[in-house]
Order: structure tokens, then C-alpha cells, then sequence
């Protein structure tokens, strides 16, 4: 793919080729940008290899699902760092995903998964008369047993994915996948491909593991994780948004307005954070507040409608009828079928009807 300035990159898990820290500078260079996590306004979700380590299949599985959205394209890092420039295509590619699966009878759901995590040379269409023999090799596995997971994990431990077309590869008992060589059968072992370790891919392994606490609703130790991120990088926007989440579910709303504002003083077009802060706010009594917050969120996305039908609710509190009115219908713009829809109808009504008493009194 190539890139265009303005496309924003959402990381999901560590990178297994250099710290986020690296990756956000190479974006900028491309007049693009990149962070952690899917925001309302991001336009790739990039899936870091470092993922398969940190987290079983079912959970990646659920992020996978959380991150689906309409016009949100699905990268995987060699997708990323091909985004970027930073790698090439490989040579060769002419085989079309609905011939490769045919030709090799994998699924096209452990395929996503396999793609997702650069178990292939291309990332996307066209692949390599090589990705056809991976999928082979692969479909042989999942028969014999293996998971998506299993087989995506061990080959990074391996070389370069494509050395895998020259070996026979066996199934073994706890996810290991096994290699025949001429002295026998050895297990895919080494190191992920491209670590480069330090400070910053530490960063990145302490952020992940504060994301796994987070999801098993280990809010205290979350919390710890997340604070310990901020003490390595304490303009990273995402650790404080998150924290701040946890520390609210945990009932210590002070403490999580702090770091909703800490993640905006960061990132002022932070969207979620200010949604966030607006109905923290109202819980703690400042309507007139959250009605700010929520404007700001509304000045960088028009069409946030989660943003329209809370401040319509705030403007109707506070008695400007004409302005509740004028968000219920711009909300019914966007979302015209669900229970929140219908009560902005409701919403409607009410004003309407208030309006043609007042006339005739």
C-alpha cells in the first residue's frame, strides 16, 4: 500500500520491529500519524507481532472483533512498516487471495489471522507462489491439530517466514510446531524477528501488560501498570487516558479527571478523552462543564453522535429547548433505528409540544 499524508495508525499490542516511540517518528515523517490503540479517528489498526506473546487467541481474537469498523483497514506490521516505506513489497506477487486459499484449502479465517501476523510474505493481495506453499503447510497443521496462534507464534522464532517453504513442519503437543531436518525433528525456537529491545520496547511490554490487567479487571494492578508507563513517558496520552478509566471504574473520580486532563494537555484532539471527561463531569455535578467538554469533542469530530445526544440532554436540563431540539435532530441524522433514537423523537416531541402550548397560553 502506499501512504498519504493524514492516515492515521492505531498500534494494537508491542512491535515487534522497533518501540512505538520510533514508529510515531517515522508516521510524522510521512505527514501521517501513529499511537496507541483504535481511536474514533484512526484509519488502520496495526496488530504488533509482540502480541502473540503476550496474549492467548481468544483474547486477540476479541481485540480483533472490538477493532472492526466500517473504513478501518487492518494491518499487520509488515503492512505498517510497508505504510511507511520502511519495507519493500516482495517480489513475485500475482496470486489473488480467493486463489490462494482454493489452491491450499486454509480457512479464510485462520488465513486473516495468519495475514494479520506476517505468517506470509505479502500482507495484502497480491501474495508470492511461496505464500501459496506457507498456506499449504499451514492448512496441513490446523488438520494435524495446531491453532492459528500456534503456528503464528512459532514461526517467528524461526527466520524469515519464506525459509519455511524448503521444511516439513509437524504438529506437536502444546501448540509447538516442529521442523524435520536431516538429524530428526526440532522445535521453531529463537527470538521474535527484529526485536531491538531497550527502554522504549519496555515501555511498550509494561503498556501491554497494563491493557491484559486492565481486560481481566485487575483495576489496582492496571492502574500501577499504567503509572508506571506515565514515569517512563509521561506525555504518553493513551496510559493516561486508560488510567484514568480504570481509576474511575474504581470510584476515584478525582484522580481520573486528572488523568483525563493530563492525556488532553497531551493530546488536545483527544476526542474520547473529552466524551470521557464530559460524563465524568456530569457525575460529579458540573453540567455546565461537561456541556464544554462535550463541545470540544463535537469541534473535532461534527459527527460523534454519542457526543450530539448527551449535549442535547445537557441543553434540555438547562432549559434551551431550541438547541436540544436542534441536536436530537442531528443525532436522528446519524442514528435513526435505536432506543436512544427513539428517545430523541421523544425529545422532539416534547419540545414541539411545549412550543405550541406556549403560543396559545
Amino acid at each position: 500500500m502506499t501512504t498519504e499524508a493524514g492516515q492515521s495508525f492505531g498500534v494494537i499490542g508491542p512491535l515487534a520491529a522497533f518501540p512505538l516511540r520510533l514508529a510515531v517518528r517515522h508516521a510524522n515523517r510521512v505527514g501521517s500519524n501513529a499511537g496507541r490503540g483504535v481511536r474514533r479517528q484512526t484509519t488502520h489498526a496495526v496488530f504488533g507481532r509482540k502480541l502473540l506473546e503476550k496474549e492467548n487467541d481468544a483474547r486477540i481474537a476479541a481485540r480483533l472483533e472490538a477493532a472492526r469498523r466500517p473504513g478501518l483497514e487492518l494491518l499487520s506490521e509488515n503492512g505498517f512498516l510497508r505504510a511507511l516505506g520502511l519495507k519493500a513489497a516482495p517480489d513475485g506477487a500475482t496470486l489473488e487471495k480467493s486463489a490462494l486459499l482454493q489452491q491450499s484449502g486454509l480457512a479464510e479465517a485462520a488465513f486473516e489471522f495468519l495475514r494479520l501476523f506476517d505468517a506470509f510474505e505479502g500482507d495484502a493481495e497480491p501474495y508470492t507462489f511461496r505464500d501459496a506453499i506457507l498456506a499449504r503447510k499451514f492448512a496441513g497443521l490446523i488438520a494435524g491439530g495446531a491453532g492459528w496462534h500456534d503456528i503464528a507464534r512459532a514461526i517467528h522464532r524461526s527466520g524469515p517466514v519464506s525459509s519455511l517453504t524448503a521444511k516439513f513442519l509437524h504438529p506437536g503437543d502444546q501448540g509447538t510446531i516442529y521442523a524435520r531436518h536431516d538429524e530428526g525433528m526440532a522445535d521453531l525456537s529463537g527470538q521474535m524477528l527484529f526485536d531491538l529491545g531497550g527502554d522504549d520496547a519496555g515501555l511498550d511490554d509494561v503498556f501491554a501488560n497494563a491493557e491484559e490487567a486492565e481486560a481481566d479487571g485487575e483495576l489496582d494492578l492496571a492502574i500501577t501498570l499504567y503509572a508506571r508507563c506515565l514515569a517512563i513517558d509521561p506525555t504518553d496520552a493513551v496510559a493516561a487516558f486508560n488510567r484514568a478509566n480504570c481509576l474511575r471504574a474504581a470510584g476515584k473520580a478525582q484522580e481520573a479527571a486528572n488523568d483525563y486532563v493530563r492525556a488532553l494537555k497531551h493530546d488536545p484532539g483527544f476526542v474520547e478523552a473529552w466524551f470521557n471527561l464530559a460524563d465524568l463531569t456530569v457525575e460529579t455535578g458540573n453540567a455546565e462543564a461537561a456541556r464544554s467538554h462535550l463541545r470540544r469533542a463535537l469541534a473535532i469530530e461534527p459527527g460523534y453522535a454519542d457526543a450530539i445526544f448527551n449535549l442535547a440532554r445537557l441543553e434540555f436540563e438547562a432549559d434551551d429547548l431550541g438547541e436540544a431540539k436542534r441536536l436530537w435532530i442531528r443525532y436522528l441524522e446519524l442514528d435513526s433505528v435505536s432506543e436512544w433514537a427513539r428517545t430523541a423523537q421523544r425529545g422532539i416531541q416534547f419540545v414541539d409540544l411545549h412550543a405550541s402550548r406556549k403560543s396559545t397560553a
